[in-house]
């Protein structure tokens, strides 16, 4: 059921065609209070075609729509207010969400299509920061979301795993590491030193340059050189594996930058034989000037290849691999200009498929107002954070419900969804400054908030020992359930606006929405009355915990069945 489709069709068919059905749910509005509708038009976007004044456009769409399909419609100033029948809509919607269950909501938008999600992509010898948690989080989520309409999603874990940042790791391990500290504390160890080559750097350039030789080997396929990088990558590898599975994220491809080390000359070749690479100061670049973009600069003038290079390597390879019907680039949106630049070059190689190609930009995350950076040291360990907030969810259970069944495994769930969801809930374009005390409040718009309503509904199941309902019998014309009722027919439409928009956001903003809406409901009504009333009020109970947890499973969020 589309009620906005219905309320469309009205308006199109009273005004005689002159706007489509398409035309007028684009304008349809939501009234601020319900009292005011559920449904709105404003008629002032008429106004200049009708060469009338608004009010008495809406006064006259009112006497002309067949109200019958509608418990009431009428014009408030320059909007025609449409109120919806409440116990048939409550019946379809419940009957809907009963049946449906976890798949209430379900589109098929893609069809099966692949789309390809390079994600999270931490470097090699560097612990999971704070400064990941974006990129991982919010590919998690799209990947949910993809699947939820219909995309079969394939998340890539490009690894930063070559470039000069290993010549210096090499030269600083040899310098001051050893292997049993290394052993001992691998992903800390490396970092120490990593930090300590640039602050020696500053005063002994001289640094820079034996780095660069260690690299060098390394491309040359030196042994000590390669074991070294392997023993890194695999100590690495498996620091980063606890973090994602504290996350409980799991990745299809784990091919970095050293994977497409054999697959660049490929792209120089295609470039060279199409004339599109242009020498300028020793370097090779593609110009690309009718996109009105700078230069793209393929080989330096050493011959080496930079990032872009691996980049059309990849795009090329996940293209044949799994023919991608999207390939989505989750990374921060400091690298807009990059990812404008690979799209260009892929359209002048000839790949119309590069239309496909979609940048996701996010905003920062910041500490007391500062860019957290691996050089300078400012780091904040991912690891930590999940630890900290798991322990702080720990006290607030105890606070509220110390007898609470397996409170280890519930702490963790809200506190690691505290955090994923805290992150989820920002627009992904906005930056915000992190406070952990705030993201596990169970108060406010909070992870904590959600799956509290969730775990209050399942409380409620339970006193009812109610697990099959009438689906003959759920009317329910409380209007205290109004909001509760239309914020649920609005699940759908939600997934479908954070799948276009890759705005994983909005399924957050409506899960608080949804959770607010129920804690009203439930702070009005008495909701296990022995009465005629009493299915259908449960059976509203079972779909907000059904739409509730499926929200949060959307986002990568656990919902606990008590807390």
């Amino acid at each position: 059921m589309n009620n906005k489709v219905v309320i469309a069709t009205a308006i199109s068919t009273a005004l005689d065609g002159a706007l489509s059905v398409d035309e007028v749910v684009d304008k349809l509005e939501q009234p601020k209070t319900s009292d005011l509708g559920d449904v709105a038009f404003p008629a002032f976007t008429l106004a200049k075609t009708m060469h009338k004044a608004p009010n008495l456009i809406a006064s006259d769409l009112v006497d002309k729509i067949d109200q019958r399909q509608f418990e009431q419609v009428k014009a408030v100033g320059p909007y025609v207010n449409f109120f919806l029948k409440k116990g048939a809509f409550a019946a379809t919607t419940l009957t809907e969400v009963l049946t449906k269950q976890a798949e209430y909501g379900q589109l098929d938008l893609g069809h099966g299509g692949n789309v390809t999600i390079d994600m999270s992509s931490p470097n090699i010898a560097k612990p999971i920061s704070m400064g990941h948690l974006r990129s991982t989080v919010i590919g998690n989520a799209l990947a949910n979301i993809l699947a939820k309409t219909g995309y079969n999603p394939i998340k890539i874990n490009h690894l930063g795993d070559w470039g000069t940042q290993f010549g210096k790791l090499i030269q600083a391990y040899k310098m001051w590491g050893s292997e049993a500290e290394v052993k001992a504390d691998p992903i800390n160890k490396l970092l120490e030193y990593y930090v300590r080559f640039h602050q020696e750097d500053k005063e002994h350039p001289e640094l820079d340059d034996q780095a660069r030789e260690w690299f060098r080997k390394l491309e040359a396929g030196d042994e000590e050189a390669t074991r070294l990088w392997q023993w890194f990558r695999s100590e690495s590898l498996k620091s980063f594996m606890k973090i994602y599975d504290e996350l409980g994220i799991s990745f299809d491809s784990f091919n970095g930058e050293a994977f497409y080390n054999d697959k660049m000359d490929e792209v120089v070749s295609i470039l060279e034989d199409k004339q599109l690479l242009q020498e300028s100061k020793g370097a090779e670049v593609v110009d690309l000037a009718k996109y009105d973009l700078n230069p793209a600069l393929i080989k330096k003038s050493d011959g080496a290849t930079l990032y872009i290079t691996r980049d059309l390597a990849a795009a090329i390879y996940r293209k044949r691999e799994y023919n991608f019907v999207q390939s989505l680039y989750v990374v921060g949106a400091e690298q807009i200009n990059h990812f404008k630049q690979l799209k260009a070059v892929l359209s002048e190689m000839g790949f119309a498929w590069a239309d496909e190609i979609h940048h996701i930009p996010f905003g920062l995350i910041t500490l007391n107002g500062q860019k957290l950076s691996t050089r300078s040291g400012r780091v904040v360990l991912l690891e930590d954070v999940l630890s900290d907030s798991t322990k702080l969810a720990m006290a607030q259970i105890e606070e509220k419900n110390p007898a609470l069944a397996d409170k280890a495994e519930v702490a963790h769930e809200v506190g690691v969804g505290a955090v994923i969801f805290h992150d989820l809930k920002n627009e992904r374009m906005n930056s915000f400054d992190f406070n952990l005390e705030e993201v596990v409040r169970f108060e406010g718009d909070t992870g904590p908030y959600v799956q509290y309503a969730r775990a209050r509904a399942e409380s409620i199941l339970r006193k009812a020992d109610k697990t099959d309902f009438d689906l003959d019998d759920l009317t329910l014309s409380d209007p205290a359930a109004w909001d509760t009722l239309k914020s649920l027919s609005e699940f759908s439409a939600a997934i479908e606006r954070a799948v276009t928009s890759y705005e994983p956001s909005i399924i957050a903003k409506y899960a608080i929405n949804l959770a607010r809406d129920f804690n009203k409901y439930y702070a009005h009504t008495k909701v296990l009355v022995a009465d005629e009333g009493l299915n259908a009020r449960l059976a509203l109970v079972k779909s907000v915990s059904i739409v509730l947890k499926e929200s949060l499973r959307l986002l990568g969020v656990q919902s606990p069945d008590e807390m």
